[in-house]
């Protein structure tokens, strides 16, 4: 006859062999030590002269830092400060989102002032273009500043809240070695050597501010955040998570220089703070496929979490 009362023996290996079985079905964490020789082996892959790093897990607190303070050009990433400042100066109430400012393709460099135009070939939006002497609300060209990295929206916004004011709100916000010089195309201003820099660890900090609500008011930071989701090059972070996992982020890219950064989100809200920074890779898509492999292997090894 079988007894009723229960083996402690048999029910401890019940529970341990149901917790492993959760964790085989996808909780299993690793440690950022396990984490951070993942991701290096698959950078030793690519022949990049530079590939900086910074994940933060907003839950844990966990980090994997790869030559998160090397200095790089910062390209198109620089737009997300400008976009910061743009709600901060609404928030004040010294301007307004919806102002509206005509379009113009012409502005003045940074070394002495002599004009400079913007050309639709060298852009990745062109619909400005087409409009030139109209207006427009800052609204609309934030959202073509993030989510096609229009560079004549950029400048425009730029020259409406000033660069020096935008690298000053970004070193309040602790990215302290961001240079914010500029807008884009400002040739001499290049040949001077005097671009918009960043490191992955500024980066990762400013994106860290948003996600956090700090950057601006809660209110205005889940704007950006909203801004930042309806991103339209996705082939970096995104391109290998899961399908429907929210990523708010921005890209950058000029020859041989790919970019990509922002907040990777779970089922419980932002999970993780990722931005990935390459340089010297020639194919664009192996730089695409570098940071859409480390996004990957940071999302799984968290369990997503």
């Amino acid at each position: 006859m079988r007894s009723n009362k229960s083996n402690p023996s048999r029910r401890l290996l019940q529970v341990a062999s149901a917790a492993l079985a959760i964790c085989l079905g996808g909780c299993a964490v690793e440690t950022p030590m396990d984490l951070e020789s993942k991701v290096r082996a698959r950078i030793g892959e690519t022949d990049a002269e530079v590939v900086g790093v910074y994940y933060k897990n907003l839950v844990t607190g966990d980090s994997v830092l790869i030559d998160a303070d090397t200095r790089v050009h910062a390209a198109s990433m620089m737009k997300v400060p400008v976009m910061i400042q743009l709600f901060r100066d609404a928030e004040a109430g010294i301007s307004s989102l919806d102002d509206s400012l005509v379009i113009t393709k012409t502005f003045k460099s940074i070394v002495d002032e002599s004009p400079y135009d913007l050309a639709a070939p060298d852009d990745s939006d062109t619909t400005l273009y087409a409009r030139l002497g109209e207006r427009v609300t800052v609204r609309q060209l934030t959202e073509l500043m993030i989510t096609v990295s229009s560079n004549l929206a950029t400048n425009m916004l730029i020259e409406r809240v000033g660069a020096a004011r935008v690298q000053a709100t970004m070193r309040e916000l602790g990215a302290d070695s961001i240079a914010v010089l500029r807008g884009v195309e400002d040739i001499k201003a290049y040949e001077a050597g005097l671009s918009n820099t960043t490191t992955a660890r500024d980066l990762g900090v400013i994106f860290s501010a948003i996600a956090r609500g700090r950057a601006a008011s809660r209110e205005s930071c889940h704007a950006m955040v909203d801004i930042l989701a309806r991103q339209e090059f996705n082939e970096g972070i995104p391109a290998s998570l899961p399908a429907g996992t929210r990523v708010a982020h921005k890209t950058g890219s000029i020859t041989e220089i790919r970019h990509d950064g922002g907040i990777v989100y779970g089922e419980d809200g932002p999970a993780f703070v990722l931005v990935v920074l390459t340089g010297g890779i020639a194919d664009p898509d192996v730089a695409d496929g570098l940071i859409a492999d480390i996004a990957r292997l940071l999302f799984e090894g968290t369990g997503g979490r």
